[in-house]
């Protein structure tokens, strides 16, 4: 085969050009027989090839590889701002992974010198050839580098990485590798052989997708989606692109010149499914299919074809007729899609395939399991004795519930997560309801009856139950798992039989939809959290909430994520009008207080530390601004949301301390959601000050600003701020160390950067009521006395106070110290809870309801 040759330049000593075959996925089907905390290692040690590399022929792009029972292709892989070959992926059930990657790199004399080599899990070196180093460790979020000495000699070396991982559940899988001591200008420095033979084509394609960008992650109603250059490329070429789902489902394809100042579109939002899609880039058609030029490049984004509701609208019992029709055309999503078929009298649609399907991951164990069997058993409960009800599902319906494992003290090794607050209740509530159906029936997994699981059960979401009455919720304002917990809550409230159980559950319900009600801003839960991911806050339109805030009080939008829905609207459980009014509430301003507390143990379980938070929530008709007061700082994070500035669903800021490049879940942090070291952050109503204390060796090397440009109805980056408007609504925002608009990349013109380890970030809302003009806000910001130091800040707020804040001491205004801790359970316009909270008295105009958490006779 004919052999041509890629050149680039190593970046800061990494190699960023990769050919890459794998991951090869080996099922670990014996799973029980690796036990303990180091069963990663253990399983990784059984699987484990040996020190030969199973490479026998030297790498081209698109060329086969063989590497024992795996058969792949070799990919060209070019590394972002992190350095990292990244193959990181959710498996709900346990797999050992293995992947190889292979560059060539030029030395100008014979040398020995040092690599640093950067994995999550195990990995090999070879070089020419040999192996030169092993490392054997497991990392499970933040890789760990380790040092080693190789000989290279002069002219090209061929470098072969192997580097593994076992995956289990979330699986961040990536490999870096640096080398000390060569030159760093050399264009040629790193090769890679492929079987394309029209080199400059080849790479002339790789320089224009490179530098095309999409300026929106979600693309709603008569948004155009469309392709941009940058005025900085110096280079075109005639290009085709593509819109496609992830499984590669085309639904628009245009040609292109990509030239400064071309634009290359590809229809309008309105006309697509709701979804995930992605604009793939590639050379023209004849000469991709023909195998002369196979180079391409995926952009990701999403499309939302129903129109998000900023007003309530309609009827409680309107919604969810509208809800469930929504969700029984989403054929595919989850099996809640069949669920909401089967609650509008739709069984001539369901695809029974998609129910056996759920059936069979649940009988494998594979993680998320309760979600499903938790809809499944309502399912069964509800809709069983109706016509038409399949025949087909009964029976194996029946043996999955009957052979579930209910805990992690049942026999059985597995991948599920059991003890993290939303899994908890989940299980609690398949114990509880499984235990009912089948009182008499003996359990296979672990030999007892039903009735004996239905009283675990219920003991077990009692216990949880009053733990989130009484304290909060753990994961707080948790816009991905709170979808989770209200699957959980409605099917207990609905379907349990325990009288105690199902009253808790309903109150508990109210609660949670209080605090959505408290902390989103026309739909948006735009709070805080405990927990979170990338696409759920990156805006509200694919938000986890979204729907069931559309279903509860009119304003949200129906989208993916129907789990919750569906299970509110096939419910009897009724939300309190109070709470839906508190929710349309837009007075002047709304400054509201919360404290959640629990337990150390209970805390880490759900991926947090210590016992509790404080949190603040700032409301206005025009905006909303959140944040978790001074939450551990310089600690390492995990997916904790500190703070958000929310002006629309699309028009949202925040910032992180990112630990790589990569938006993939499996990061936990990743490039936005989360913190590789948390900030010290406060908020007194319109202001709000990070504070970022970074190691000196700190991967990444700064802090950004989630800035969407194209939501606003106006932004200017001057001065060294930020500024944006949307509405009447406005927002402010500089760094210490300065603020740069970033213009390339999958986040163009969606992202402030601000370089270094120290720095301190300083947010002020504003409104046309208060502050004039957009322009007029923008003078008065610029106008006010702003002294940033080290890690502090002193600032002039629009209100004439005067702010001080830092790494450490206190927040002052006018000297004068406020509180960051050891707030109220609750404290707002509506209700004042102490804590613990035993019962809540909430009020609204001239409405009142109390929610009762303990029974009297349990009341001290």
């Amino acid at each position: 085969m004919a052999r041509s040759y890629l050149e680039y330049p190593l970046e800061k000593g990494y190699i960023h050009n990769w050919l890459v075959a794998g991951p090869q996925a080996v099922h670990v089907a014996d799973l029980e027989q690796y036990t303990g905390a180091d069963y990663k290692l253990k399983i990784a040690q059984a699987y484990y090839p040996g020190a030969q590399s199973e490479i026998n022929e030297t790498p081209a792009e698109w060329a086969d590889v063989k590497a024992g029972e795996f058969e792949g292709t070799w990919q060209y892989v070019r590394c972002r701002t992190d350095h990292f070959v990244d193959k990181s992926i959710f498996y709900h059930i346990c797999h050992y992974l293995r992947s190889w990657a292979y560059a060539e790199v030029a030395s100008p004399t014979d040398q020995e010198l040092s690599l640093v080599l950067t994995t999550n899990g195990p990995a090999d070196v070879w070089i020419n050839g040999q192996h030169v180093h092993r490392q054997e460790h497991f990392h499970h979020q933040i890789p760990l580098s380790v040092a080693f000495q190789a000989a290279l000699r002069r002219g090209y070396n061929q470098i072969l990485v192997r580097f593994e991982e076992v995956a289990a559940r979330e699986c961040p899988y990536a490999m870096a590798l640096r080398i000390h001591g060569l030159p760093q200008e050399d264009p040629a420095a790193v090769r890679l052989p492929t079987t394309i033979e029209k080199v400059g084509r080849r790479q002339l394609l790789e320089h224009v997708f490179e530098a095309a960008y999409l300026n929106q992650d979600v693309y709603t109603d008569m948004d155009r989606i469309e392709v941009n250059w940058p005025k900085t490329l110096t280079e075109s070429a005639s290009i085709a692109a593509r819109l496609q789902t992830p499984s590669a489902r085309i639904f628009a394809e245009n040609s292109q010149m990509a030239t400064v100042g071309n634009v290359l579109g590809l229809g309008t939002a309105v006309t697509f499914p709701d979804g995930e899609y992605q604009v793939v880039m590639m050379p023209r058609p004849t000469e991709y299919y023909e195998g002369q030029m196979r180079v391409k490049r995926s952009i990701p984004l999403r499309i939302l074809r129903n129109r998000y509701s900023s007003v309530p609208y309609g009827t409680y019992e309107e919604r969810k007729v509208q809800a469930l029709q929504d969700a029984a055309a989403r054929t595919g999503t989850n099996v809640f899609a069949e669920i909401a078929k089967m609650a509008i009298g739709h069984v001539a649609r369901l695809d029974v395939s998609q129910i056996l399907k759920s059936i069979e991951g649940i009988n494998s164990r594979a993680d998320c399991s309760d979600f499903y069997l938790a809809g499944l058993i309502g399912m069964k409960m509800r809709f069983e004795e109706t016509p038409n009800f399949p025949e087909e599902i009964k029976q194996p319906l029946e043996d999955c519930i009957l052979n579930f494992k209910y805990w992690n003290d049942e026999p059985g090794s597995d991948s599920m997560c059991y003890t993290t607050e939303n899994h908890s209740i989940l299980f609690h509530t398949c114990e509880t309801l499984a235990g009912q159906l089948y009182p008499q029936r003996v359990f296979t997994n672990n030999g007892q009856t039903g009735d004996w699981h239905r009283q675990i059960g219920e003991q077990r979401a009692i216990e949880w139950l009053n733990k989130r009455a009484s304290q909060g919720f753990l994961e707080w304002d948790s816009n991905c798992y709170f979808e989770e917990d209200v699957l959980a809550l409605t099917h207990l409230a609905d379907l349990a039989e325990n009288e105690e159980v199902w009253e808790l559950a309903s109150v508990v319900l109210d609660k949670m939809f209080l605090v959505l009600a408290l902390n989103s801003y026309k739909g948006t839960f735009g709070s805080t959290h405990g927990r979170t991911y990338t696409q759920f806050i990156k805006g509200g339109y694919f938000e986890a909430t979204a729907g069931m805030s559309r279903l509860a009080w009119g304003m949200g939008v129906f989208n993916d994520r129907i789990m919750g829905v569906v299970s509110m609207a096939c419910s009897q459980y009724e939300l309190p009008e109070l709470i839906a009014a508190i929710a349309a509430d837009q007075p002047d301003e709304m400054w509201n207080r919360e404290h959640i507390v629990g337990s150390e143990e209970d805390f880490r379980s759900s991926g947090s530390r210590g016992t509790g938070v404080n949190k603040v929530t700032y409301k206005t008709p025009d905006y909303m601004l959140a944040s978790a007061q001074d939450w551990h700082p310089g600690e390492p994070g995990y997916q904790q949301h500190i703070w958000q500035a929310t002006m629309s669903p699309a028009a949202v800021v925040f910032v992180t301390h990112p630990t790589c490049a990569s938006e993939e879940g499996s990061h936990r942090p990743n490039y936005w959601h989360g913190n590789a070291i948390l900030p010290r952050a406060a908020q007194w109503k319109d202001v709000l000050v990070s504070v970022h204390n970074l190691p000196a060796d700190d991967w990444m090397g700064f802090t950004h600003a989630y800035f969407p440009t194209a939501a606003f109805d106006e932004q200017v980056v001057r001065d060294g701020w930020a500024f944006a408007r949307t509405g009447e609504g406005y927002l402010a925002i500089t760094a210490a160390r300065g603020i740069e608009l970033v213009t390339t990349g999958d986040n163009a013109f969606r992202e402030l950067r601000s370089d270094g380890s120290h720095n301190v970030w300083l947010c002020q809302m504003g409104r046309a009521a208060l502050d004039g003009s957009f322009a007029d806000f923008q003078e008065k910001v610029l106008a006010r006395a702003l002294t940033f130091r080290a890690l502090s800040v002193r600032y002039e707020t629009l209100r004439g106070q005067v702010l001080e804040f830092g790494w450490q001491g206190p927040l002052t205004l006018d000297g004068e110290e406020h509180a960051l801790d050891n707030f109220k359970h609750m404290e707002n316009p509506y209700c004042v809870v102490d804590f613990p909270a035993t019962a809540m008295e909430i009020q609204y105009g001239d409405q009142a309801l109390r929610l009762v958490f303990e029974k009297p006779e349990e009341q001290v």
